[in-house]
């Protein structure tokens, strides 16, 4: 990568997801900037992204809402400033839970069995059996997810869910490994099992730091068999092409005990401070924290998008 390039780090953004984006942010332009690098700091707060003056490429580190659903990557587009990460067009595919369903489907993707609820004139409830999982279609960090095993406990999910969504996601609740993949420029990383020590991996478990309790262990590369690992690995790889994603992305994977693997959903802005599950994975691949952020900066600036 040059290291003359003027690197802005996009951070923060209107969403749920503002104050993970900080972390990612800060993580990055601290570690661009420890590497030589010419990085300055650009918080987002609202819709509206101000580049300054001078900066050759925009390094997007905003989860969820704004950031990663391809709002502002069709803002940078117009204005003719490059940016790190996937398009504007496989963005929002990507972060619309409902769209990416459709695409593995259509693609032999393994992914759980679905329906979609509309709730635009009221509140109404799924038809699947239970269990399952409730979810809003375009929120990230597992924002208002809920694994329903109780008519009483979907009817609390499903008035929760709402509160983000007139359409609400019903997912096949698989039981087993929680498992993430990334993949860079077309190359699978190592893959990482996530263990909450208690429930699922919602926000509680993925960011102690921010809610005061929970809490998850990782492994990478997790302990699976060669088998399972290329299971994983090629449903990662294959979710991620499903969706015509740029440069890299990190896919959420479960794996059931007879080894069948079940894609949830492709994040095209994962967490990205130095601990964050992407770069653990890119690590034992390889690619120390600086060295991904500066990889991806290189691929993102020769990579054409749709």
């Amino acid at each position: 990568m040059d290291k003359n390039l003027k690197i802005a780090v996009a951070m923060g953004g209107p969403g749920s997801e503002h104050d993970v984006s900080m972390a990612s942010g800060k993580g990055v332009l601290d570690a661009l900037n420890n590497a030589g690098c010419n990085a300055v700091e650009l918080i987002v707060v609202d819709h509206e992204i101000k580049v300054p003056e001078g900066i050759d490429v925009v390094f997007n580190t905003i989860h969820g809402t704004y950031g990663e659903d391809g709002e502002m990557q069709a803002q940078l587009e117009k204005l003719g400033v490059a940016y790190t990460g996937a398009g504007s067009q496989s963005s929002e595919i990507a972060f619309d839970k409902v769209l990416s369903k459709e695409k593995f489907i259509a693609a032999n993707v393994p992914t759980p069995a679905s329906e979609i609820v509309d709730c635009t004139a009221g509140l109404k409830m799924p038809v699947m059996d239970l269990p399952y999982v409730v979810k809003p279609p375009r929120e990230g960090s597992s924002v208002g997810v809920h694994i329903v095993r109780t008519e009483e406990e979907a009817t609390a999910a499903m008035e929760d869910a709402i509160k983000y969504s007139d359409d609400v996601l019903i997912e096949q609740f698989v039981e087993g490994k929680e498992l993430t993949v990334g993949v860079i420029n077309g190359e699978v990383l190592p893959v990482v099992h996530i263990a909450p020590r208690s429930g699922f991996y919602d926000m509680s478990n993925k960011y102690p730091w921010m809610t005061g309790d929970g809490g998850t262990d990782y492994y990478c590369p997790a302990e699976l068999s060669y088998e399972e690992t290329k299971a994983v690995q090629d449903a990662a790889l294959a979710a991620h092409l499903s969706l015509g994603v740029e440069v890299y992305s990190r896919v959420d994977i479960l794996l059931d005990d007879s080894g069948m693997p079940y894609v949830l959903e492709a994040n095209t802005i994962p967490g990205m401070t130095e601990s964050s599950l992407l770069p653990k994975a890119a690590k034992e691949a390889g690619y120390p924290y600086a060295e991904l952020c500066m990889k991806i900066i290189d691929i993102s600036m020769s990579t054409p998008r749709c």
